[in-house]
């Protein structure tokens, strides 16, 4: 299916309000960011839920893949499985329909920062304006406002995760990850999603041809042990109340 057309009409809706979000976000980040008491340790940083869960949650970040995240999708909603999706902000300039596609099916958005930058090097400003920005876009596009925040390749510093609590959003790792962009091999995705899983865990992956061949035997594995496949904010919801 070629939802490129498609994408064209969404996209041209919203360039003006888009440039209006730039122009926003600029100024909200020269506003100060409020320090906190103890930033020097990583409250407010998650590597997966609670054991005692029995729902393992699948993270795609997206920032390329744009007709695998359809497929993905379509695999998810065969197995009414749930997940959640690590937004990019630049690709969801480009892919507004998409967003907003993810979003109607039932998936939790998260923020994957705007420009995939290295949050561990940048100023605590910079690290403002990445998640912003991104969140901003999300909202416009989709009503919905993310609370999670998945760093680009898992750099993060003090101040990500202080500029992270300071906009009420979660910083979310990995439990493991499935290295899918690398290797490209299914069999190595498939193994890597599913060897020794337990409830809680947080799986790594990406909209790649190789994850989306692998994703429906994941699936039947996840079913076959009793593991619902759930989204971050569930499984986080089970380990905070605990």
């Amino acid at each position: 299916m070629n939802y490129k057309k498609r994408n064209i009409l969404v996209n041209l809706a919203t360039n003006f309000a888009l440039a209006f979000l730039i122009f926003s976000v600029g100024l909200v980040c020269f506003l100060p960011v409020e320090s906190e008491a103890g930033s020097t340790d990583e409250a407010g940083l998650y590597r997966s839920g609670s054991e005692s869960s029995d729902g393992v949650s699948l993270m795609f970040n997206v920032y390329w893949g744009t007709e695998i995240v359809y497929e993905i999708l379509d695999v998810l909603d065969g197995y009414e499985a749930t997940a959640t999706f690590f937004i990019g902000g630049s690709w969801a300039d480009d892919n507004a329909a998409c967003l907003k596609e993810i979003a109607s099916r039932g998936h939790e958005l998260g923020n994957h920062g705007y420009f995939h930058k290295d949050h561990a090097k940048l100023s605590k400003a910079d690290n403002k304006n990445e998640i912003v920005r991104c969140n901003q876009f999300i909202t416009l596009a989709t009503g919905v406002e993310p609370t999670l925040f998945a760093p680009p390749s898992g750099s993060y510093s003090d101040e990500t995760l202080s500029v992270a609590r300071s906009l009420n959003m979660k910083t979310i790792l990995w439990s493991r990850d499935t290295i899918d962009w690398r290797d490209k091999d299914s069999s190595l995705v498939y193994t890597r999603a599913t060897k020794n899983i337990r409830g809680g865990e947080f799986v790594l992956m990406h909209p790649m041809e190789a994850t989306l061949k692998a994703l429906p035997e994941i699936l039947d594995y996840y079913k076959s042990r009793n593991l619902r496949c759930v989204n971050v904010g569930e499984n986080l919801r089970l380990a905070i109340t605990e």
